[in-house]
């Protein structure tokens, strides 16, 4: 009877976690792909691809189309992707390295969101790690074709893949801040 009664709880705590899961990847992957459609196609109020193009060239991220296409995918892409439950690695992989380049825009102005701060990236960047990490539950589609495209060694070479693509990217965009401020090396 004990027994009974500790898988019973177990079952129900392990679906708690699932349904749990399910809201955190349907939320931050839903708010990721809104932000990825601005800047792919102007959807929800954003400039489309080529504003955006413009917008990334006067940050530092050259060139800028390439630059606004990666960020647009990695937002959009990876968005839809921890949505669904999809490919959860490489998903929260590209989140965190999209949210990477965005949080070295914001660093400057601080933490907090009100001021421009990296508050929003660093939250949607840790969110999508935390969920490659903790896998995309039962209700997923990683779930339903059998975690093919979620397996443990997908991990590190996707965050491996995401992190030095990131850091080329910010790397590349801090050299052509300096490089116009005149402090060239």
């Amino acid at each position: 009877m004990c027994a009974g009664r500790r898988r019973r709880r177990h079952r129900s705590h392990s679906v708690r976690q699932d349904l749990g899961l399910l809201v955190l990847r349907l939320g931050t992957g839903g708010v990721l792909f809104a932000h990825g459609a601005q800047k792919l196609f102007g959807w929800f109020g954003g400039h489309g691809l080529e504003k955006t193009a413009g917008a990334m060239e006067q940050i530092g991220f050259r060139p800028g189309r390439p630059s606004a296409l990666a960020s647009g995918i990695g937002e959009a892409g990876g968005g839809t992707l921890l949505a669904l439950g999809l490919a959860s690695p490489g998903a929260g992989a590209a989140v965190a390295g999209a949210m990477a380049g965005a949080a070295s825009v914001h660093v400057p102005a601080g933490f907090f969101n009100d001021k421009g701060g990296l508050e929003f990236p660093a939250y949607l960047g840790l969110a999508g790690s935390a969920l490659a990490l903790a896998g995309p539950g039962a209700f997923s589609l990683d779930e339903l074709l059998g975690h093919r495209l979620n397996r443990p060694w997908m991990l590190g070479v996707t965050f491996a893949a995401a992190a030095a693509a990131a850091a080329c990217v910010v790397t590349r965009r801090q050299r052509v801040q300096r490089e116009e401020s005149g402090q060239a090396d």
